[in-house]
Parts: structure tokens; sequence; C-alpha cells
């Protein structure tokens, strides 16, 4: 009888991309919740209260475990921004000077 090295992660990692639309959104999310987890803890004890503390109970240790562990709990969502329309005043400037206008 052999034992098994567990080396999966938990939550899996199919889990995590049910949750996103694509394996770089969940890079993406996954890095930028952790910075902000680790600069919690950084933090902690001066009293800054600008960083959100982690949103799940976790015993792992490290930020980016904790990161998707909040991801596969639904507690951080992606949210892709909308593309902004130029203004009206950067339409007629970029048109003002194109060729055959005359």
């Amino acid at each position: 009888m052999s034992s098994r090295h567990n080396t999966m992660i938990d939550p899996p990692i199919e889990d995590l991309l049910s949750k996103v639309d694509s394996k770089f959104t969940l890079v993406t999310l996954g890095s930028r919740r952790a910075r902000e987890i680790n600069s919690y803890f950084n933090h902690l004890g001066e009293g800054l209260g600008k960083a959100v503390p982690p949103q799940v109970t976790s015993l792992a240790r490290k930020p980016l475990s904790i990161a998707f562990e909040e991801i596969a709990a639904d507690k951080i969502v992606g949210v892709v921004p909308e593309p902004e329309a130029p203004a009206a005043d950067d339409e007629a400037e970029a048109t003002e000077g194109e060729p055959g206008d005359e």
C-alpha cells in the first residue's frame, strides 16, 4: 500500500475556471486579490483600514490560496470594464485633419 501525496489544489482548478470566462481572467483576478490580502496582512497592526480582509475562513497561509478560495466561494467576482466611448470633442478633432476633407 503506497500513500500518494495529494498534489491537487483545493479548490480544484476546474471549479475555479467555471467561475470566470477564461484562465487569463482567473490569473488576473487571483493575483490582484492576493496582493490586496497581502497588503491587508502587512498593514494589520497599523490601523490603516484601506484593505479588505479575507472574505472566507481559511487554513491556508498564502494569499493566492486564500484568493482562490474566495473566488470558489463567489465572494470575489471579476467585472469586465466597458470600453469608453470617445467624447464628441475628440471625434471632431480626429476628423478635422483627415485627408480628403477638402
